[in-house]
């Protein structure tokens, strides 16, 4: 077992959330150790960043901060003090350009996450953050020091503060493991269990369809359920057929609520419009139409365009005999019946649900069982959609919670 000297303050999580906790801490003049479980900071930041780093989004605030669902109201705060147009000036002070994509998505001009994490590390230990990789945090000591297994063993590290941003448990290869939660727990946090969130779901398909369509995008469906209030929710995307259900974003778009039907009734239920593009009573004139020696499939094809996976997909979600009666097909096409009976495993998902309960909380993200311990990040509970919410809070909280640990470390003497 070795000790470190005591820093004034140790962040234990590398991801954008103990990131921008840490430059917070630096910034109001104090030493910051950061402790990260992997060979390197920033890595479930730099995958997310593969396929072009969405960082945010620019649609009207208030549709923004909705799309955190039921902890909408709880995050706003920290949102407010850290909105979009804060988080792409804090982008631009990097050095780096940023532009608004096509959808609203907002991206750095250069479309990947390694080069803003080398501007962003380099002002970090330029403001004099040390790094500490292969740290994995395990808890306290009696005396509240933090423990953490390395490579040369056990080593303990008095603190006067710490904060933790530590992530879910999607990614687990990431370091992304959800073991803090029994510690927490333990420590008298209120956790919320994990979930998978931004998901794929389990359909069941019959080993036909699924060999023939895995891996086949759906695009442009609209996807609407109805919730148990009787609010319907829509929304226009694309999907992809996979060999055990469906995934993609569209679907991420309903994690919560599909989730949710799963655990209240052990299957969730909703309708695919395969095509959105065409009133209800075009689609049945259409379908209507006399196909003399042609097979329905020929005929569907040739009227409506529909072949393929959209194709496969009537014959997989639709009795058989609807397809001798027109009014029927016409509305199974207009409104497709689909059956998700779980969520693919918490590890194959981008983000989790539950985490710290804000109960659990002071509005500084302080824990009310342990001063001077805060949480920021996936740690928390709540929940967003992709398309730039989940790095957008993670910064927000991790900026909120390091400007509060300062103000606390300062009035703690």
């Amino acid at each position: 077992m070795s000790h470190l000297s005591p820093p004034a303050v140790a962040v234990v999580g590398g991801g954008p959330a103990g990131l921008m906790a840490a430059e917070m801490l630096a910034e109001a003049g104090h030493v910051v150790d950061l402790y990260d479980a992997m060979p390197s900071v920033g890595r479930k930041f730099l995958l997310a960043g593969v396929g072009g780093m969405n960082i945010t989004h620019s649609e009207a605030w208030p549709q923004f901060v909705a799309r955190y669902g039921s902890r909408s109201a709880v995050l706003r705060p920290y949102l407010d003090r850290f909105d979009a147009l804060a988080l792409r000036d804090w982008v631009h002070g990097l050095g780096i350009e940023t532009f608004v994509g096509s959808s609203g998505k907002v991206f750095p001009r250069e479309m990947k996450a390694a080069p803003l994490l080398r501007a962003w590390l380099q002002r970090l230990r330029e403001h004099g953050v040390r790094f500490h990789v292969r740290h994995r945090w395990l808890g306290w000591d009696a005396d509240g020091a933090l423990q953490f297994s390395t490579p040369d063993g056990l080593r303990t590290v008095p603190v006067r503060a710490c904060l933790l941003a530590l992530g879910g448990a999607s990614w687990k290869k990431l370091g992304s493991d959800g073991a803090w939660v029994p510690v927490l727990a333990g420590a008298g946090a209120e956790v919320v269990p994990l979930a998978p969130a931004n998901c794929g779901f389990d359909a069941g398909w019959t080993a036909h369809f699924a060999e023939r369509f895995a891996g086949q995008p759906l695009k442009s469906v609209r996807l609407c359920m109805r919730l148990p209030d009787g609010q319907v929710l829509s929304r226009l995307g694309e999907c992809v057929v996979t060999a055990t259900g469906l995934e993609g974003g569209l679907i991420y778009a309903f994690s919560a609520p599909l989730r949710e039907a799963i655990a209240r009734e052990g299957q969730a239920h909703f309708e695919l419009d395969l095509l959105p593009a065409r009133e209800a009573d075009w689609v049945l004139q259409e379908v209507a139409r006399p196909r003399g020696s042609r097979s329905m499939a020929s005929h569907l094809q040739s009227r409506l365009g529909l072949k393929g996976v959209r194709a496969g997909l009537l014959r997989e979600c639709l009795p058989r005999e609807v397809f001798n009666d027109p009014a029927l097909l016409a509305a199974g096409i207009k409104a497709l019946p689909v059956r998700v009976h779980a969520p693919r495993p918490i590890d194959e998902a981008i983000s989790t649900a539950g985490g710290v309960a804000f109960e659990s909380l002071t509005p500084g993200l302080m824990l009310k069982s342990r001063p001077g311990v805060f949480v920021a990040g996936e740690m928390l509970d709540w929940e967003a959609p992709t398309g730039g919410y989940l790095l957008t809070a993670c910064l927000a909280t991790g900026r909120a919670a390091g400007l509060s640990m300062a103000t606390w470390l300062t009035n703690a003497g």
